[in-house]
């Protein structure tokens, strides 16, 4: 039954990026980059990709994982920012990017995670693997177990740090799905990938950003380097304007500078391009008549706020329609819904966003049908008196 499962889950993301990427409609870019992908953080709608179907090597951006893995833990308090980690041997003894951690030093996860985002340190995400699976083998399965549930079909890690192994893949439009995964639901996340200079050990140790496009773009908030002889330069790179962020991939770049070269120019593109446009019902939502309710009225609201991804000068295509009842029987829950505001563009549904109640409404006693009766009568009564 679950393998059956997984390959739905898997069937369905193949399906959804080949969707995806056939209906991208794109200028040219002069990218130097052999893949390239760029997407849009609340529709993960892709805006440009070039090859982003192709597995190369990730080298350090495949700590988005980890870094994943570790915010996810994190979150559900199987872990705290205070707990203090003591280095292995094996992660002590990572090459590549480091920050030095000696066997049986201790740092605390607040630390370490800033060794990652910061300087990419292959022992510090060792040594956050081991804390977190008890081996960074195992760890190393729960990655490509998350992987499979974010659809990344084209994705096998080796290791937690991407360095140099055979077998360790991945694609552009992988790596855009799960570094939209740790920045949509982990936004704290940027108060680590947006640092540019810091340091640990009591100011001992220096650490500078690798992600130069934190100094350098405006509105830039992230995500990940990676460079290795056989990967070359590597990104995911993150930035926020006017309420929209965007992810640009960036695989096998031939230098460092091409590579942000590369991402500033799918950003500018995408920021140049698009934009969120905010939509509501063309008319307020009017209370609804409650029948046999403690109140006469509930009043309707969305379920939450529905944000477009439209291209500039193309407004005029998104449309509305909102279907909701004209009476509802009491009793009615907070939160229930009542209808629906479904949102089109070009014709194509693109978010169906449910039409709640505001508020709960009991449905009314015997007794109070008798009270309510009664206080009719004694306000006839009244009139007619009057």
């Amino acid at each position: 039954m679950k393998k059956n499962i997984v390959a739905l889950i898997l069937m369905a993301a193949l399906l959804l990026s080949t969707v995806q990427a056939a209906t991208v409609q794109q200028p040219t870019l002069p990218l130097s980059a052999a893949s390239a992908l760029l997407m849009e953080k609340e529709s993960g709608q892709v805006l440009y990709e070039q090859n982003s179907q192709e597995q190369m090597e990730p080298a350090s951006v495949t700590k988005i994982m980890t870094l994943l893995l570790i915010m996810e833990a994190l979150q559900e308090q199987r872990i705290d920012e205070e707990d203090m980690v003591t280095v292995s041997a094996h992660a002590a003894g990572m090459g590549g990017s480091q920050v030095y951690l000696e066997q049986g030093e201790q740092m605390s996860v607040h630390e370490l995670v800033k060794c990652i985002t910061v300087v990419s340190g292959n022992d510090a995400a060792v040594a956050m693997a081991e804390y977190l699976a008890g081996s960074e083998e195992v760890f190393v399965e729960q990655m490509n177990q998350r992987a499979l549930e974010l659809g990344m079909v084209n994705t096998h890690f080796v290791n937690c740090t991407g360095l140099p192994v055979e077998g360790h893949v991945t694609t552009a439009y992988d790596i855009a799905l799960m570094s939209r995964e740790l920045i949509l639901n982990h936004p704290e996340i940027q108060e680590y990938t947006t640092i540019w200079m810091d340091s640990i050990r009591d100011g001992a140790f220096g650490l500078t950003n690798t992600n130069r496009l934190i100094y350098s773009y405006e509105g830039a908030t992230g995500l990940k380097t990676g460079s290795t002889d056989s990967a070359l330069y590597c990104m995911s790179a993150t930035a926020q304007r006017e309420g929209m962020e965007l992810i640009a991939v960036i695989m096998k770049a031939p230098t460092s500078a091409d590579r942000f070269q590369d991402a500033q120019k799918l950003l500018d593109y995408g920021f140049a391009s698009y934009h969120l446009q905010e939509v509501y019902p063309d008319q307020p939502l009017a209370p609804i008549p409650v029948h046999l309710g403690t109140q006469e009225y509930i009043q309707p609201q969305l379920e939450k706020t529905c944000k477009v991804l439209v291209k500039n000068g193309q407004e005029e295509s998104v449309t509305k329609m909102v279907t909701i009842h004209d009476e509802v029987s009491a009793p009615i829950a907070q939160g229930e819904g009542i209808g629906t505001f479904q949102v089109y563009v070009d014709g194509i549904l693109y978010e169906e966003v449910p039409i709640i109640s505001a508020q709960s409404v009991d449905k009314i006693t015997i007794f109070g049908i008798y009270l309510s009766l009664l206080q009719q009568l004694l306000l006839c009564g009244n009139e007619s008196y009057n």
